[in-house]
C-alpha cells in the first residue's frame, strides 16, 4: 500500500452558492471511501492565508495572503493509503472538487 495526498483545488465562489451541499458531498464521499481515507480536513478561506518565504538569504519574510494568485486555491485535502497511483486516480477522480480539480502527490513514508 501507498499514501497519496489528495489536494482539492477549487474555484472558491462556488461557496456563496446555495445549490451545492459540500457538507453533505464530503461526508458522502467520506462513506464511500472510508476504508482508504487516513485523515483529511477543509481549509479556511484565502483570505485567513499566511505565507512565509526566506528571502535568499535565509531570512523569514512573513506576508498575510496566498503564495500565488490563482483562480482555484487549496480547499483541503485527503490523505489516503491505497496500492497504487491508479487506485489513487479513482479515488481523486470521485472527491466534490466543484468547478477546480484534485493534485494527486505521493507521501514519502519513512520507516
Amino acid at each position: 500500500m501507498a499514501e497519496y495526498l489528495l489536494l482539492i483545488n477549487t474555484d472558491e465562489s462556488v461557496y456563496a452558492q446555495t445549490d451545492i451541499d459540500m457538507t453533505a458531498d464530503h461526508d458522502a464521499f467520506r462513506a464511500r471511501h472510508a476504508d482508504v481515507i487516513l485523515g483529511g480536513a477543509g481549509l479556511y478561506g484565502s483570505d485567513t492565508a499566511t505565507t512565509v518565504r526566506t528571502d535568499g538569504t535565509g531570512n523569514a519574510v512573513v506576508t498575510d495572503g496566498l503564495f500565488a494568485e490563482s483562480k482555484e486555491v487549496m480547499g483541503g485535502y485527503y490523505l489516503i493509503d491505497v496500492p497504487d497511483l491508479d487506485a489513487a486516480i479513482a479515488v481523486a477522480k470521485d472527491v466534490p472538487a466543484y468547478r477546480g480539480g484534485i493534485e494527486i502527490r505521493p507521501v514519502m513514508v519513512r520507516n
